[in-house]
């Protein structure tokens, strides 16, 4: 796709309206009052581990063991395990590595990386130990990103045994043990990141104990062949902030806690809804779509895609509801307006990818988590490229030059990362309250006009 300079129309009387009669509301703190019990519908809820808890009290460090890493390339490495002694069987899945320096109990708990063996290539991890489970006003985890650890298992070079930071509770090797993940130390992370990056990222197997060590390979799993978005997707519709003087639709296909925050605490009501949810035929009615990050293939969230080419062809020009994704997002939206996908080669994860704005030629650095890219090398009637990496080219956002839909394949909730764009945030609330005046506007319109029409006709 072109890029074109030219932005989008602004409206200076809509958005004049927009400040005095619907301002920003704080966001009332709802799920603080229906309490913890709430909290377990939360989105992105994981069925097969348990919700996030902190530990029990005198909780033991797990034993260390010999270990193995074995990439299906034919790289082996001789490791000691510090998490989750699973010693029954060979534990695989896709190994990727992420650049990013703090923030492993973020990572960690993004569902984005689902079914992934996430390889740390800052050398020493654990230092700062792992937080409570604590929670903040609408019942979202203040330092994790999803219940439960989300990732298969993690690689890192050098592990640090002995913790220490005010907020710590356990041991990184503590938390892993008893939500049942691997963790490996000892490995030279350089040379898997040098593999991975030469190689591309390819699916890998971790086996723990002597007798696991010694066995036969075995065929490793591959996580993109599964629908991660629906593992991770909440099944039921749940509210944050019910109230606010805006009503989003967050389509999860992996949301992380920080974005519903994001949403919520500039005042919006938020629905998170499940994958595939219809919202042509969701009597609700919102005032944006948000579409969420997630994992694995997008392919394999057609009825996403199905779902929002056909909730966009049902938008009146004058007044359409504004669409944003993020990630994941960025790539559905993208796949509804007619792109397609390829997979990245080791994609980008880590908190410093530089991303340029092709509308005023200013690069921001982002926290990214992707495998795959959207393809905008064929132009489509209306859409243009948003931001693109400075480091690969490849895409990092579109947008329609008409209507209000646009998206980013970076983060700009962060957590961990840079705060450079979280500004995305405020101009798509923004952009909500004004086409909200505006459909109000037109409806009080319509309305008036029909007691004349049936005078007239009398």
């Amino acid at each position: 796709m072109n890029s074109i300079t030219a932005k989008t129309l602004f409206r200076p009387a809509v958005a004049a309206a927009t400040r005095a009669l619907m301002r920003p509301t704080i966001a009332a703190p709802i799920m603080a009052r229906t309490g913890v019990a709430t909290a377990r519908t939360l989105a992105t809820v994981v069925t097969d581990r348990p919700l996030m808890q902190n530990p029990p009290k005198n909780q033991p460090e797990p034993p260390t063991l010999p270990a193995l890493f074995r990439l299906k390339s034919g790289q082996t490495f001789q490791a000691k395990s510090f998490g989750a002694p699973l010693t029954g069987a060979p534990i695989s899945g896709e190994a990727v590595f992420t650049t990013s320096l703090v923030g492993y109990p973020e990572s960690m708990t993004d569902p984005s990386y689902r079914g992934q063996i996430l390889v740390f290539t800052q050398p020493l991890i654990g230092n700062y130990g792992v937080p409570s489970a604590a929670r903040d006003e609408w019942g979202l985890l203040k330092h994790f990103e999803a219940e439960g650890i989300q990732v298969k298992a993690i690689i890192v070079n050098d592990y640090a045994f002995k913790y220490s930071h005010w907020n710590a509770i356990e041991s990184l090797g503590q938390w892993c043990a008893r939500n049942g993940v691997p963790a490996l130390t000892g490995i030279d992370t350089r040379a898997v990141a040098v593999a991975l990056r030469s190689e591309g990222s390819m699916l890998a197997e971790i086996r723990i104990g002597d007798a696991q060590v010694n066995a036969p390979e075995a065929p490793m799993e591959d996580p993109n062949a599964r629908n991660l978005i629906a593992e991770v997707s909440t099944k039921t519709k749940v509210t944050y902030n019910k109230g606010g003087d805006v009503k989003i639709a967050l389509i999860d296909c992996g949301v992380k806690h920080n974005i519903i925050r994001c949403l919520v605490s500039r005042g919006a009501e938020v629905d998170v809804v499940p994958w595939d949810h219809d919202l042509v035929n969701d009597p609700t009615a919102y005032d944006g779509i948000f579409i969420s990050n997630g994992p694995g293939n997008p392919a394999m969230a057609a009825k996403t895609v199905e779902n929002l080419r056909a909730y966009m062809q049902t938008q009146q020009p004058e007044s359409p509801v504004p669409i944003f994704g993020i990630c994941m997002g960025n790539q559905l939206l993208g796949m509804a307006a007619g792109l397609k996908t390829y997979k990245l080669p080791f994609g980008n994860r880590g908190h410093n990818q530089p991303a340029l704005n092709l509308d005023t030629g200013k690069c921001v650095i982002t926290s990214q988590n992707h495998g795959y890219a959207l393809d905008d090398k064929v132009a489509l009637k209306d859409w243009v490229t948003y931001f693109r990496n400075a480091n690969d080219g490849s895409n990092e956002g579109i947008r329609h030059v008409k209507l209000p839909f646009k998206s980013v394949q970076f983060h700009p909730e962060a957590m961990g990362g840079p705060q450079d764009t979280e500004y995305l945030f405020q101009d798509y609330l923004t952009e909500v309250r004004e086409y909200k005046v505006i459909r109000a506007k037109a409806s009080q319109g319509a309305t008036l006009e029909q007691p004349l029409q049936a005078a007239a006709s009398a």
